[in-house]
């Protein structure tokens, strides 16, 4: 794996990252240390790869299940430390996943497989920090002919 990241120049802090399959992904700083905000900060974006990464193997684990997964959705929220290095001190990664008739202790399985096996991010997160999920199941009735 390779990623190549590029500063665009001395009007700011915005960098350029293209990574090995060939996709580019801005980053930008705060105001407050040179930054525009144009783009998320790269501790931003730590966090989503995470979430990234956990979703894709919740969502596959499932599909593999033979589940009717429809839709999946994380939300990290994570605290730092207050002084430098500033690393994740807690996240908190709390899943919504859709779908007809899921079953909720396969969700569940999913979420902690992933999390105990399968995202590389989140088992290197939880070297740092302490790690929580928590997960809902919402049936899926999209395809239903509308109530009259």
């Amino acid at each position: 794996m390779e990623c190549t990241v590029r500063w665009t120049g001395p009007s700011g802090m915005t960098f350029l990252a293209e990574t090995g399959s060939g996709h580019v992904v801005a980053m930008d700083g705060a105001p407050d240390g040179g930054g525009r905000d144009l783009a998320p900060r790269p501790m931003e974006m730590v966090l989503a790869g995470t979430g990234g990464c956990t979703a894709y193997d919740v969502v596959l684990i499932l599909k593999r299940g033979r589940q009717d997964v429809r839709g999946c959705d994380v939300t990290l929220k994570a605290e730092r430390a207050e002084t430098d290095p500033k690393v994740f001190t807690k996240v908190n990664f709390h899943f919504t996943v859709r779908g007809r008739n899921l079953k909720p202790a396969q969700v569940e399985r999913a979420v902690q497989l992933s999390h105990e096996k399968y995202c590389s991010a989140s088992v290197m997160l939880e070297k740092t920090a302490e790690l929580t999920y928590s997960f809902e199941v919402i049936d899926d009735f999209t395809d239903a002919a509308p109530q009259t």
